[in-house]
């Protein structure tokens, strides 16, 4: 049941970022913010999230047709790292206990301890690094870095640095998508 509510709020993330393109909603973000940069700040913070990474991937690259690239990406990556982090700070401590409990339910056999293994430790920030930097949501990059108790100090330059490739591969896929 949950994987039908999660494929209809895909659907209509995705309609939403169709029909943003349509109306005129960056042109009017832009209006508002009378700036591309604190437009592409605002977006980032909604790049994070399964509901809204549609709306917000089709905002950023139409503002990376319409202002400087890079800066577009500088400021979006700002505001993705904001989001990434409230998303940190709401699941980093129930993350743990959520997944050793699955994971007790599921595979009782199998020892816990080498979720917090040394490995683990590295292996998981790095699986959560590359989910944050592609166009997926960020929910479960950010649920493999407090699974794995990555400190905030870690987290933030992370975060930014793939929300700063990951924005700059979404201006760049609208970059071919319209031809420039």
């Amino acid at each position: 049941m949950h994987f039908i509510k999660d494929v209809v709020i895909v659907i209509l993330s995705i309609v939403v970022g169709i029909c943003i393109t349509y109306i005129g909603f960056v042109d009017w973000m832009l209006n508002i913010f009378e700036s591309p940069y604190i437009a592409s700040f605002a977006a980032g913070i909604f790049f994070t999230s399964l509901l809204t990474i549609s709306p917000a991937s089709v905002v950023l690259a139409e503002l990376g047709t319409r202002a400087a690239p890079l800066e577009v990406a500088f400021f979006g990556a700002l505001g993705a790292m904001i989001g990434d982090l409230l998303l940190f700070y709401f699941v980093r401590d129930s993350i743990s206990a959520d997944i050793a409990r699955l994971l007790k339910n599921k595979m009782e056999h199998w020892h816990l301890d080498k979720l917090h293994s040394k490995y683990a430790r590295w292996v998981l920030p790095g699986l959560g690094a590359l989910v944050i930097a592609s166009p997926l949501p960020d929910e479960l990059g950010i649920m493999l870095m407090g699974a794995a108790k990555m400190k905030t100090r870690y987290l933030v330059p992370v975060s930014f640095i793939m929300n700063f490739i990951g924005v700059l591969l979404v201006i760049a896929i609208g970059k071919i998508a319209v031809g420039i």
